[in-house]
């Protein structure tokens, strides 16, 4: 069941963070930075935590580490502003992105009393490792990230997600790639992870629907070499070619390309939507790539220009893909405990005020369906040119989409 009263929360005032903070790549917990675990004393409150699961060390931990900030921010500025009943500390569990890694680090914040809820996981092979976990421990994760179609159709009770799905996401892309960028035949290549293979397959329905002529291909995770593949994709004479995984291989596959001379529209997903992507491709390769992403550029528009200060004033770096989720994710977490105002809130009752929701975050209002997707559906598309990632537009609002 999913109940509660409806809560209707305005996003937390963004103050000046002043400080820094080193990031992390391994370790099972930290706390957070500014007025956290170190004032429990000084005022005598309680400590709750906030958990992040999420890939903070290994290879794409870039995209856990901008969550994690995301995170952080949220909690400092909680605390900042004195209201609470109690004092918030976050409680890191590293998953590496790896989905034989979900359950053990989901059990480290179940085991945890203190954890009331949980941002993340981040990808989705850890979530479907470990949703089942949250759902039998009561405990309320709510993704910033993680897209795959399935996790909210699997029967966990206490999973949601501030993003839209791939079945959102899939189709869209489709349709830019068709509608917009005129491609006729694509090819479609995935890195057979949970992400991967969701994001594809809801590609590939999509440009059935659209008379597009579609070839498909796999390569796993940590591929080595991609030149065959890559040979395969430039003698297709596919107009665009979309790789739906994570960007440490899809730097490494984006210069297979560049070598094979492959010189149709090249895609990608959320999941490769990093500068990291352009440092592993290297910047001639990486040129002209174009991703979708369900995430939003905090970056790109000045009204965001307190978060980016904010952001950048804790972490020592630009907020990335799904730092603002990953921010938003935490308010929804604290805009319910707020609401219960108690020292002592239950698990079950943090889910609850959850489910129901109504939460202006800075990305988005964001207010669940009984499933747990996010109600909102927008995908953005983001081109890297002269070596930046940059944003655009929300794909539903380019020409001959929708015709």
């Amino acid at each position: 069941m999913r109940a509660g009263a409806v809560i209707v929360a305005g996003v937390l005032a963004l103050s000046a963070c002043a400080g820094s903070s080193t990031k992390s790549g391994s370790g099972s917990s930290s706390s957070s930075t500014g007025s956290g675990s170190s004032t429990s004393a000084a005022n005598n409150k309680p400590t709750l935590e906030i958990g992040v699961q999420g890939p903070l060390s290994g290879q794409n931990q870039a995209l856990g580490l901008n969550i994690d900030w995301g995170v952080k921010l949220a909690v400092k500025q909680a605390n900042d502003k004195g209201d609470l009943p109690f004092n918030l500390v976050v409680k890191d569990s590293d998953d590496q992105g790896d989905q034989s890694k979900g359950a053990t680090a989901a059990q480290l914040l179940i085991q945890d009393p203190k954890v009331v809820g949980v941002v993340g996981p981040a990808f989705s092979g850890p979530t479907a490792a470990s949703g089942a976990l949250y759902s039998g421990a009561n405990l309320v994760a709510v993704s910033p990230s993680a897209t795959r179609p399935s996790l909210t159709s699997s029967g966990y009770k206490t999973f949601y997600r501030v993003v839209a799905n791939d079945s959102v996401q899939g189709p869209a892309a489709a349709d830019y790639m068709v509608k917009v960028l005129k491609a006729t035949n694509v090819y479609v290549v995935d890195d057979k992870t949970q992400y991967g293979q969701g994001l594809s397959t809801a590609i590939v329905a999509e440009l059935h629907k659209d008379s597009a002529t579609v070839e498909t291909d796999s390569a796993p995770q940590g591929t080595q070499d991609y030149s065959q593949l890559a040979s395969k994709v430039a003698s297709s004479g596919a107009k665009a070619m979309y790789y739906a995984g994570y960007y440490a291989d899809g730097g490494v596959f984006a210069k297979a390309l560049k070598a094979a001379g492959y010189t149709g529209t090249m895609l990608s997903g959320d999941g490769s939507k990093d500068p990291n992507f352009i440092t592993t491709a290297g910047q001639d390769a990486a040129e002209g790539w174009q991703f979708t992403c369900p995430c939003l550029d905090a970056g790109s528009d000045p009204k965001y220009a307190s978060f980016v200060t904010a952001y950048k004033g804790l972490s020592n770096a630009a907020p990335g893909t799904y730092s603002i989720e990953g921010y938003d994710a935490a308010n929804v977490i604290i805009s319910v405990l707020k609401t219960l105002n108690t020292a002592s809130p239950t698990r079950a009752a943090v889910a609850a005020g959850v489910a129901t929701v109504d939460y202006q975050g800075l990305s988005k209002e964001i207010k669940f369906t009984p499933t747990g997707d996010i109600s909102g559906t927008a995908i953005y598309a983001y081109k890297i040119q002269s070596g930046v990632i940059t944003l655009l537009g929300d794909i539903s609002k380019m020409p001959g989409i929708g015709s």
